[in-house]
């Protein structure tokens, strides 16, 4: 279902009773001019203004209602691709004006899924600002063993060139150890791209598929969501781990299924 990804101030009104909730970056919710908890579900009559804030600059927000919005899937998905003005309403960010009509959702529905809270786990990780980790990326070896140090001692800030096509960095530039450039190639969600000037640049979600550019490094999928609530002027951090501890954290939410399923598993192999 589509929700909204909000980066600065909105205000909308309700045109019919909805649930909605909102998640991401630290941000105050208002219906009405009645301060509401984020991270949980919350009934909002029709009518109402929602006022959804941010508390620091930079940062995404995301605002989802019970039913989704009802816009049409384009390639299987709908969320607004603004690059080529496909997806999503119009194929374009919003504006004032615009009405979005919700998917259907029974008024019994409403009334049960109210007050519902989000995990604290998941509040923490949206917000968190522990260092990024990486697995060496397929051009690492075009780089001095002095850039590769560099890249996991050292602090990188991020730019204003930021958008959801990638975050440019700025810090102590990362020194090739060969001349010439690369012959285009696959370029994965999270790679860690380096010019020739040296400043990294992580492909995010609206990145493109082919690049230039050597690839240092890959932010591991567990991370992409903690290095894009980084606003313009935080501070970046890496730390490389190996190819089997990147799956590992991917996979650890789901232990606890795994280790049932192993144990049961086991016991099936003695009937017969």
């Amino acid at each position: 279902a589509a929700a909204l990804e909000i980066r600065s101030t909105i205000v909308a009104q309700a045109v019919d009773r909805c649930l909605i909730a909102l998640t991401g970056a630290d941000a105050s919710l208002q219906i009405d001019h009645r301060a509401l908890p984020a991270w949980a579900s919350v009934f909002v009559r029709a009518d109402s203004l929602i006022k959804v804030q941010p508390r620091r600059a930079g940062g995404w927000m995301y605002l989802a209602v019970r039913g989704g919005i009802a816009v049409p899937p384009v390639l299987g998905s709908r969320s607004t691709y603004t690059r080529v003005t496909f997806g999503g309403h119009a194929g374009r960010a919003l504006q004032a004006g615009d009405v979005l009509a919700l998917g259907e959702i029974g008024a019994d529905d409403l009334v049960a899924g109210a007050g519902q809270f989000a995990s604290e786990r998941a509040r923490d990780f949206a917000n968190r600002h522990s260092p990024v980790r990486v697995i060496l990326g397929p051009h690492a070896d075009w780089f001095s063993s002095h850039a590769i140090d560099t890249l996991t001692t050292g602090e990188y800030a991020l730019t204003d060139v930021a958008d959801r096509m990638g975050y440019r960095l700025s810090g102590t530039p990362l020194t090739r150890a060969r001349d010439g450039e690369l012959i285009s190639c696959g370029a994965p969600l999270g790679a860690v791209q380096v010019p020739a000037d040296g400043q990294p640049i992580v492909l995010m979600a609206d990145h493109q598929t082919t690049g230039g550019y050597p690839i240092i490094a890959t932010v591991i999928r567990a991370d992409l969501p903690i290095l894009a609530q980084r606003a313009p002027g935080e501070r970046v951090t890496f730390r490389i781990v190996e190819i089997e501890q990147a799956q590992g954290i991917v996979l650890l939410p789901f232990s606890p299924a795994r280790g049932m399923i192993s144990r049961i598993t086991k016991a099936l192999k003695g009937v017969r």
